[in-house]
């Protein structure tokens, strides 16, 4: 095997690709800025017992582990931004209010979460901590929305759920740790028998409620079955209309419901949706509320958010131009040199042709060029090359 040969999920990204990652990663960046939202840099890897800590077997099984060689302590390379954001919320920031925090950088998976993804993401996320009304929930919302607006993606459909119904099925019976796991996967696939068969020692109400979930996803009309056929448990009838609410905070959308959907990390508490585009192979934005998330920092308070990965974004994103450019002649000319200068600086791209290199192609759209007129340095519209400058 070749030295250069790359493990499995793991690939360079070439200039035309890596352009639009960076263009996607600024829109999204400054579509969270216009709500308010602060960036944040967590670190790639840190101690395993913090990275880890409250997260749930899921999380810790994506989770490539290596010692460090300064403490001779575990260390783990981050493969999700949240738990760390929320230590960042907790620890070192300690606000009394509101505070609004973004971030993106790549994270590491030891396995890949779906045929043919990558095991290295590049992680966007926004969360809200401090306000525990669903009216965070909507901002977020909204704002998942607007970041894939700012990538040019239609046909979307939000698909949501509410983790406190199964909760509030499961209040009060007795199930340990990996039993529950294990009903938590017979709901997230619809295994009716396997469900049926982990609940038979359940009580009535709720394993009859537990088998319900699994033929509960479709439209609006979801909420209202399930207000019929679920206990009236407090939590249930809160969730329910948390969601009927949310679901008219947004426009233009597609809505789904799927009050079995378990699917992701541990933590979560409360709302928790999914937004699904044409030609994705999966959803392309999770998030919701969990608002335990900080609790194994010290600081247990509201939290709500959301992540996705920008290179699964750039698969399905309208496609961008190239950014327009000045193409400019290579010479030791200082008028030529200075004119380029002034150019750039005004934030112009100007492309020097090297001798030799004059028709080929680069990820730029040349549509104008310097030319010398009457001895001084001109920008002028871009002439088509000699037919013999091409071949």
């Amino acid at each position: 095997m070749s030295a250069w040969v790359l493990p499995d999920h793991i690939a360079d990204v070439l200039p035309s690709e890596a352009r639009h990652i960076e263009e996607l990663r600024r829109g999204l960046l400054d579509a969270a800025r216009a709500y308010g939202y602060e960036l944040v840099m967590p670190p790639l890897f840190e101690h395993l017992d913090s990275l880890l800590t409250g997260t749930g077997e899921a999380l810790d099984l994506q989770t490539f582990k290596l010692v460090d060689q300064l403490s001779g302590r575990m260390l783990g390379l981050r493969a999700d931004t949240t738990p760390q954001v929320a230590r960042i919320d907790a620890h070192l920031l300690n606000r009394s209010g509101v505070a609004r925090l973004c971030y993106c950088g790549p994270v590491v998976h030891t396995r890949p979460g779906r045929p043919h993804a990558t095991r290295e993401p590049l992680q966007f996320g926004a969360e809200i901590y401090g306000h525990g009304g669903r009216e965070a929930d909507a901002e977020v919302l909204q704002l998942a929305l607007q970041c894939l607006g700012t990538a040019e993606v239609s046909g979307l459909n939000l698909d949501m759920a509410d983790a406190r119904i199964v909760r509030a099925l499961l209040a009060g019976v007795p199930v340990d740790p990996s039993a529950l796991q294990r009903v938590h996967a017979a709901l997230a696939v619809k295994d009716a028998s396997e469900l049926s068969t982990l609940t038979r020692d359940f009580p009535g109400d709720a394993r009859d409620g537990l088998l319900a979930l699994l033929d509960l996803y479709g439209d609006a009309r979801v909420l209202k079955e399930a207000a019929r056929v679920l206990k009236p448990a407090p939590a249930i009838r809160e969730a329910l209309a948390d969601l009927e609410w949310l679901s008219h905070q947004v426009e233009g959308i597609s809505i789904s419901f799927d009050l079995a959907d378990l699917r992701g990390y541990a933590y979560y508490s409360g709302m928790r949706f999914a937004i699904h585009a044409p030609g994705a192979s999966d959803s392309l934005v999770r998030g919701g509320r969990y608002d335990e998330v900080g609790a194994v920092f010290g600081r247990n308070r509201p939290a709500v958010g959301f992540s996705l990965d920008v290179k699964e974004l750039v698969g399905v994103a309208a496609r961008r131009p190239l950014r327009a450019a000045i193409r400019a002649p290579w010479s030791e000319d200082a008028g030529l040199r200075a004119a380029i200068a002034a150019l750039r600086q005004r934030g112009e791209t100007v492309v020097c042709v090297l001798p030799g290199h004059e028709s080929e192609i680069d990820e730029f759209h040349c549509d104008r060029q310097l030319v010398s007129a009457s001895g001084q340095w001109q920008v002028q519209p871009m002439r088509e090359l000699p037919e013999a400058a091409t071949k």
